[in-house]
């Protein structure tokens, strides 16, 4: 066995790693570019829906509050008239600025390695096998980064094609990590 303490420097240069993978996915690579799309008439919904002045959080439409209410004649004839939508209202200051959402995206990465760290620390021991530590670590990891996200397409139906491209995200994710545990394990 081997403590999570002791694994802080794989933790850590497997955190950078997945960032830095990350940054380059997002901001060079053209595969994530398609995962959202513009509404018609973008200007005129906006404008349409300022005035309501709804607060940040996530909304649906349409919403019941209750079982009994989805069964109700007037529910079923909302949702048949459409539109049905999930949605994610942001803060109208800066909604775009990156700082906080690149920390939080490091702090999550630093988590995911300390999981992946629990994990593997607790089945090997010092000088493990390369690739039992790899496989460990790795594994963690990609569910970590990736298999949480299927809720998305699940439950809130996001497209199948934008979760199988962060699954693959999650993948390159995985094994960074698990190439930093592989390299620093403890002998």
């Amino acid at each position: 066995m081997v403590p999570v303490l002791s694994l802080a420097a794989p933790i850590v240069v497997a955190a950078v790693l997945v960032f830095i993978a990350s940054s380059i996915i997002h901001m060079f690579l053209p595969y994530h570019k398609s995962d959202w799309k513009g509404l018609p008439d973008e200007d005129g919904v906006m404008d349409a829906l300022r005035g309501f002045a709804i607060a940040p959080g996530d909304y649906v439409i349409p919403r019941a509050g209750s079982s009994e209410a989805m069964r109700s004649e007037e529910f079923k004839e909302k949702v048949k008239r459409g539109p049905a939508a999930f949605m994610t209202v942001l803060p109208s200051e800066n909604p775009m600025a990156m700082g906080k959402p690149l920390t939080l995206w490091f702090v999550y990465c630093l988590i995911v390695g300390v999981f992946a760290a629990y994990i593997a620390g607790r089945a090997l021991g010092p000088g493990a096998d390369y690739l039992e530590v790899f496989r460990f670590s790795g594994c963690t990891a990609f569910v970590g980064y990736a298999v949480a996200g299927w809720q998305r397409s699940i439950w809130y139906h996001q497209s199948w094609s934008t979760t199988f491209k962060n699954t693959f995200d999650g993948l390159v994710y995985g094994l960074l990590t698990a190439g930093a545990f592989g390299w620093l394990w403890p002998s």
